[in-house]
């Protein structure tokens, strides 16, 4: 038994040492860590088992014989984060350069599995170069095995994505494919294909970083969910986004015991409201008021900044938050904010999460290209996600709700549980200049001072439809509420619909407009 033991003791440190000391060394000064430590960093202390530390590949041909190290480039297996059970995987840079092969992706196949079974988060963090050359059409393989995987647990486990090193061709798909993307500055780099192949095939010069850096990829193309400077500030991010997050679709969101007083008033947010409809404010200052020790963790903060989403609790209660952000575009809504929105919406709804919806919208932004990028099918994609949630959803008005945009934001008649709506609410089909130019064009070219007619008819639609009491009459909104009320009002909704059922119709699947 002793020599079985040593035997054992021999081949864990080979594991543990699979990369070279020179390959660590490299990592180290690209101011990264190794996969190890960043499961340890990730991970409670002493929480961690790992799964499979003794495999190796079975491939043959181009050297891979002679080259057989344990682990085959990723650890795999589970621990806790804050006491609550997770998977992980974390590809190893130093061996292999992270590649994928078939024993690698064998590992990733039964740690996903393993997550989707017992009903916890699976967290991937990549630092890989892709599929492995030397095993050809079965690294293709094994990449789908994982794909079909991402696409069996999506709306059953949260499926978190950290990007820490280059993520490239086929790799960048099952990240795509998870709820929530995380990439650092400068050193997370993610495409299809790279720099030097854009350039032989269309002639475009570009680095690697303006391609697929974080930056592009939290600003442009709205594939990063959320960036960070440093690697263990981005690991801080995953474990703070987890404190929001069930453990799968049957679990309520985790509660917290409350620091913030339920009943404090926000006599401030009727400060924040300009005295000009027309004049922008920060509504993530409106929510941060509102939500519990202002805290209002961002979804895409730098992404289609004309809506802002992100989690925030009330009264120790998880709650996304969607709303309208005056001060970018006026708040309107348009092709990338609708899709952002669509997917935030569609991801609490996933996992629970009541919705918050704070509305300022004045319509859909005009124009070709929006018209030729497709906002109607877009938009609908917001309005699909809306009409198809069943968590408890909460309307907020706090000035400009016109047209159809209004009745995408999460309106009573697309479903909305409760609407409230401040004394400075506007409903109305369109904004008061542009309904008197339909409505009395012949009357105002008739008049002896059409300038004059123009703004008294402005100002008849302002005072007739620029307040929420019409839609309070007709039940539209359920109140018109003092902003200083508005966190005790919805602290006391949330409780009220805390045991909302709602049962779906039999179907396969819902056919979204994508």
């Amino acid at each position: 038994m002793k020599e079985r033991l040593e035997e054992l003791a021999r081949r864990r440190h080979e594991a543990l040492h699979a990369g070279s000391e020179r390959s660590v060394e490299r990592q180290h000064a690209k101011g990264k860590m190794t996969a190890r430590e960043r499961i340890d960093y990730l991970l409670d202390d002493g929480s961690f088992q790992e799964l499979d530390m003794l495999a190796r590949h079975r491939a043959h041909g181009m050297g891979l014989e002679e080259t057989r190290p344990y682990t085959d480039g990723v650890i795999t297996g589970f621990g806790t984060i804050d006491g609550r059970k997770v998977c992980v995987f974390s590809q190893d840079f130093t061996v292999f350069g992270g590649a994928l092969g078939e024993v690698f992706a064998e590992k990733i196949h039964k740690v996903m599995d393993l997550a989707a079974s017992v009903g916890v988060p699976m967290i991937g963090l990549n630092d890989g170069a892709g599929a492995r050359i030397q095993e050809g059409v079965v690294s293709l393989a094994s990449y789908g095995g994982i794909f079909h995987r991402n696409v069996k647990a999506s709306g059953v486990i949260p499926q978190i994505s950290v990007i820490l090193g280059p993520c490239a061709g086929g790799a960048v798909y099952s990240p795509a494919m998870t709820d929530f993307i995380f990439m650092v500055r400068e050193t997370s780099h993610m495409f299809i294909t790279g720099p030097d192949v854009v350039k032989t095939v269309t002639g475009e010069d570009v680095t690697l970083e303006q391609l697929g850096g974080a930056v592009s990829h939290s600003t442009k193309s709205g594939v990063a969910t959320f960036v960070s400077g440093e690697e263990k500030d981005c690991l801080d991010d995953v474990r703070y986004l987890l404190s929001f997050l069930p453990s799968n679709n049957l679990e309520e969101p985790p509660l917290v015991m409350p620091s913030d007083d339920p009943d404090r008033l926000t006599p401030e947010l009727s400060e924040m409201m300009p005295s000009s409809p027309n004049q922008p404010y920060d509504m993530k200052k409106v929510i941060s008021a509102v939500v519990d020790d202002g805290e209002y963790f961002e979804y895409f903060p730098n992404w289609a900044m004309n809506l802002t989403c992100g989690f925030a609790r009330l009264n120790g209660r998880p709650v996304g938050v969607v709303g309208n952000q005056p001060q970018v575009l006026a708040g309107v809504l348009d092709i990338d904010s609708s899709e952002k929105g669509a997917r935030f919406v569609r991801t609490c709804d996933a996992f629970n999460i009541p919705l918050i919806t704070f509305v300022d919208v004045p319509g859909f932004m005009p124009g070709t290209d929006q018209e030729y990028g497709g906002i109607i099918r877009h938009g609908a994609k917001l309005l699909y996600a809306y009409c198809e949630s069943t968590v408890p959803r909460i309307q907020v008005i706090t000035r400009k709700a016109y047209g159809g945009a209004y009745v995408v934001m999460n309106s009573k008649s697309i479903g909305a549980d409760l609407a409230y709506a401040w004394p400075s609410a506007e409903l109305a089909v369109m904004g008061p200049q542009g309904a008197v130019e339909i409505v009395f064009r012949r009357e105002m070219a008739e008049a002896a001072d059409p300038e004059a007619r123009r703004n008294e008819l402005v100002e008849e639609y302002i005072e007739r439809y620029a307040n929420p009491y019409i839609a309070a009459e007709r039940g539209y909104v359920d109140d018109v509420i003092d902003p200083a009320d508005t966190r005790r009002v919805l602290i006391h909704s949330l409780e009220i619909l805390s045991t909302k059922k709602e049962e779906l119709p039999r179907r396969k699947h819902g056919n979204v407009p994508l």
